[in-house]
């Protein structure tokens, strides 16, 4: 009769005489993406192979302010801050048989003298969560003289082995009616934020995910929206 020898480090012997994987032997099988703003479900009974979960998870970023200038002058906006970022490794067992997953929306556009809107917070269940960052501001009226104005904060860290909060918007100036600069939009760990301008005209989009958006420009006469925030990201990388 023959025999068979069996890899103790892949498979093992049950109870009841039948021959399985051990759990977690595997290595990575999948990667879920989450890339739609709003909220999903995350069924651990779809992967009944599952052993531990590797959670990405990136907030939003904010969106920016417009610009409004009178005739011979000068206006512009600082950037948005960009979203915050979270990681976390988690075992199959402590999780739910569903968990709600949340991707944050892009905070919206400001109109020509309207702040920008807040990204929003992304998350997985309640054991990685990061926060969004927060919409530029319109705080530049128009006008021909010297002023700056600081950026915007980013956020706080939120909940993970590894947690950060956002970059900060950067700050915005004017020089004289005719010259000036907006701030740049904040950077995220999984995007960039958008670029700032020193001619008329809507910030810059982030690129990625959870990157801020840049403030506006606005000269003699011109009025610009600001620019929305871009989306943030959850992914779930799946070990057997």
């Amino acid at each position: 009769m023959a025999s068979v020898c069996v890899d103790s480090e892949y498979f093992q012997v049950g109870d009841d005489g039948r021959l399985t994987m051990i759990p977690g032997s595997l290595g990575l099988r999948d990667v879920v993406y989450f890339k739609e703003a709003g909220t999903h479900e995350f069924s651990k009974d779809s992967y009944p192979w599952l052993a531990r979960v590797f959670v990405r998870v990136q907030a939003a970023g904010g969106g920016s302010a417009g610009a409004r200038a009178s005739a011979n002058q000068f206006c512009s906006a600082p950037g948005a801050a960009g979203g915050g970022y979270a990681e976390r490794l988690v075992e199959a067992s402590s999780l739910g048989a569903t968990e709600t997953v949340v991707v944050g929306a892009g905070g919206a556009a400001g109109s020509p003298t309207v702040d920008g809107g807040p990204g929003g917070n992304s998350s997985f269940g309640g054991v990685c969560t990061a926060n969004g960052g927060a919409g530029g501001q319109a705080v530049m009226t128009s006008g021909d003289t010297l002023i700056a104005y600081s950026g915007t904060a980013g956020p706080l860290a939120g909940i993970g082995d590894i947690a950060q909060g956002g970059g900060a918007g950067g700050g915005c100036f004017r020089l004289t009616g005719n010259q000036g600069h907006s701030g740049a939009g904040g950077e995220s760990r999984l995007g960039h934020g958008g670029f700032q301008r020193a001619s008329t005209g809507s910030g810059g989009a982030g690129r990625g995910w959870g990157g801020g958006a840049a403030g506006s420009c606005a000269r003699d006469g011109d009025s610009v929206a600001g620019t929305a925030g871009q989306d943030g990201v959850v992914i779930v990388y799946l070990f057997g």
